[in-house]
């Protein structure tokens, strides 16, 4: 089989008032597959998300990302740019007054011309149904216009593979199922 993507191997963490949060975690994910985290609020689903990009330290085990052993700050750059993070709450990740702005500050970043940003922001809109909302405020979106914003400002980086806190959240049935869809149709893990 392949190199996964991520395995994680006796992950723990633990907050810095020493309660523990994760315990011996184990996770192995390979290209093209697709998992779930369920569990209850604070069982450590986005304690786990932000260690796997390095947003957080694990306590002790061994956190290995696209082939390699990663440990410290810079060991994650190449991390974060190949794994895209949508937030459990949308709001931290835009911050651009308007959608197209959000959505292409990534593309921007990486180097890509004006041109090719903003035909990347259009596809990600239509692909996550908000074609459209380039002008539109981000401040002044719904909380599920707000979360597919901020999906397509991921999608935009054309990651290897997303990790998605509460994708669904505060999405009503109508976007949940065209969300699903989307990912579904997506070819990362």
């Amino acid at each position: 089989m392949s190199t996964p993507l991520f395995s994680l191997t006796n992950i723990a963490y633990s907050h810095d008032d020493g309660r523990r949060v994760l315990s011996d975690v184990n996770l192995v994910l390979h290209a093209g597959e697709r998992a779930a985290l369920t569990g209850r609020n604070g069982a450590g689903k986005t304690t786990l998300l932000h260690l796997m990009v390095g947003l957080l330290q694990p306590s002790s085990g061994t956190l290995e990302a696209f082939g390699k052993v990663r440990a410290s700050q810079e060991d994650f750059y190449e991390v974060r740019c190949r794994a895209g993070l949508c937030f459990q709450v949308a709001e931290h990740q835009l911050f651009c007054p308007t959608v197209a702005e959000d959505v292409a500050f990534g593309p921007l970043n990486l180097g890509k011309p004006h041109h090719e940003a903003k035909q990347i922001v259009t596809d990600v809109l239509e692909l996550v149904g908000l074609a459209g909302f380039e002008e539109k405020i981000t401040h002044h979106l719904s909380g599920g216009e707000k979360r597919l914003a901020a999906l397509a400002s991921v999608l935009a980086m054309e990651p290897d593979v997303l990790l998605l806190d509460e994708p669904t959240a505060e999405l009503d049935e109508v976007a949940k199922t065209r969300l699903i869809k989307v990912l579904n149709d997506l070819p990362q893990a």
